[in-house]
């Protein structure tokens, strides 16, 4: 193969009015090779292969969704049923050059940052530091392109009511939205297997959710996360600036921090090499945007409950009281902030939501008298129960710290149940069969009573003597049962064979 250049050099030399002897003497080729790179303009002619064999693009299609995808299956009936001989390291790499079994990889497209176009949305998983522990969150962030502007908020677990509801308080909080927002190939907005990419159904809860909003979702294509890079920049800034030393007492206040930082601190930061002010480049992206509608309602879901006798409802983990004096079907629209309690389209009560971590809580209408009852199946703690155990001795209190980590266990019934079996025996036998099941790691509480039993026999004391009425033996059925004849117990006297097992 000649290179290129040597190609045009020769074409160069003949059109000095070199002649191609000449040429082929000072460059050691033959002359039938001068000749044709002259008639070719010293350019290397395309070569395409010429395949020995063609085979319909359509059948290969139909008989690779015919088979599932499975090469081999089709090869086999490639040549069995259609009578098309072919190696099948050939039919593979037509596969692959047709873009049936591998998906041919294309190019990140690149979009012009225009204002009021685009905005990016994505959620990252960080372990931070909450009260002294290290908890797991997910932090979702919206990115305005053009202006650089971001709104962070963490959550502990992220679902699609979660990401409405984070839109609507990002959108509201700017009072305007790009015309689409980029997002990945999530199915929390994405129909599932309606494929990825732009091509990508979006569910049509989500569709309809953004277009109150003025905007549309869209999906990269698979495998370019770089269609959004200024969301995954603002997550590696995320990472770098906010986290780094950063701990609060509880979610809310962890919460305040990144909304200060997200849209007071970021916001008046000069961003990139260019110093762009996000405040003032969102005053002039701001002509551009779609503004929101005046009043748009908060996302919400409903739930059904039943009034139980008392007047309350459980939800959550906590149970509410329903103003009233029947018991009827309520239906509950949580928000994301409160709760609304609604029957037969009337508006009972509204409630604010729990803390967070609170369960088991009771909760009325401020400024109503506290209602006489408690709900029906309200749990009850067994926090005195686990305060008298551990009041009996260190050691007590050493088993329960081991004993209530354990996964699966029923805390409030094993503090029950463990308090009443301490009041069957003695202080001494229970503290020593405690003692016992902690070094065995034991937490099942019939074990635990038969560890005492045997505690028991061994430190000398007898059990009690059952009592036995010994005129058994005038009972009818013993005097019968006596005179029935032995048992023939003649061949557990014999050995058994090596092979032949032992009589039951």
């Amino acid at each position: 193969m000649i290179a290129t250049d040597k190609r045009k050099a020769i074409f160069l030399l003949h059109q000095e009015g070199m002649s191609a002897r000449e040429i082929a003497r000072r460059l050691g080729l033959s002359r039938n090779t001068v000749r044709a790179i002259i008639q070719q303009a010293g350019v290397m002619p395309p070569t395409t292969r010429a395949d020995k064999q063609r085979i319909d693009e359509e059948l290969l299609r139909r008989l690779y969704q015919q088979c599932q995808g499975w090469v081999q299956r089709v090869h086999e009936k490639l040549v069995e049923e259609e009578g098309v001989s072919v190696k099948y390291s050939t039919l593979t790499r037509m596969l692959r050059e047709l873009g049936i079994s591998e998906p041919q990889t294309l190019r990140c497209e690149r979009v012009p940052d225009e204002p009021g176009a685009e905005m990016q949305h994505d959620t990252s998983v960080y372990w931070v530091e909450l009260a002294g522990q290290r908890v797991q969150l997910i932090a979702s962030l919206i990115y305005l392109r053009y202006s650089k502007r971001r709104y962070l908020k963490f959550y502990r677990a992220f679902d699609r009511f979660k990401m409405k509801c984070f839109f609507h308080e990002a959108l509201t909080f700017w009072g305007y939205a790009a015309r689409r927002c980029i997002i990945d190939n999530t199915n929390l907005a994405r129909l599932p297997g309606s494929g990825c990419g732009p091509h990508a159904v979006i569910v049509a809860e989500m569709e309809a959710f953004a277009k109150q909003y003025g905007f549309t979702f869209r999906c990269h294509a698979l495998g370019h996360a770089n269609r959004k890079a200024g969301e995954e920049r603002s997550f590696w800034t995320v990472e770098t600036n906010f986290l780094p030393g950063r701990t609060a007492v509880s979610l809310a206040e962890f919460n305040a921090q990144a909304l200060a930082w997200s849209t007071v601190r970021l916001e008046h930061k000069p961003q990139g090499k260019a110093g762009l002010i996000p405040v003032k480049a969102f005053e002039h992206e701001c002509t551009f945007l779609t503004p929101l509608p005046p009043h748009l309602p908060a996302p919400y879901r409903v739930h059904e409950r039943a009034t139980d006798q008392y007047g309350y409802i459980a939800f959550d983990a906590n149970y509410f009281w329903v103003p009233g004096t029947r018991r009827e079907s309520v239906k509950v629209l949580e928000y994301s902030d409160c709760l609304k309690i609604f029957h037969a389209r009337q508006c009972l009560v509204e409630y604010p939501r729990p803390a967070e971590g609170v369960r088991n809580g009771q909760f009325s209408p401020p400024g109503q008298p506290q209602p006489p009852h408690q709900p029906n199946h309200r749990k009850q703690p067994a926090h005195e129960e686990e305060k008298r155990l551990r009041a009996l001795a260190p050691s007590v209190s050493a088993y329960l710290d081991f004993a209530l980590q354990t996964p699966g266990l029923q805390r409030h019934q094993f503090l029950r149940q463990l308090l009443a079996l301490s009041r069957k025996m003695t202080p001494e036998l229970f503290l020593q069969s405690l003692e016992r099941a902690a070094k065995y790691r034991i937490t099942n509480l019939p074990t635990l009573e038969r560890i005492a039993l045997l505690c028991l026999q061994g430190i000398g004391a007898t059990l009690p003597v059952a009592q036995v009425d010994e005129r058994f033996t005038q009972r009818e059925a013993y005097q019968e049962g006596s005179l029935t004849e032995a048992p023939d117990l003649s061949i557990y006297q014999e050995a058994p064979a090596p092979n032949e097992p032992n009589p039951p």
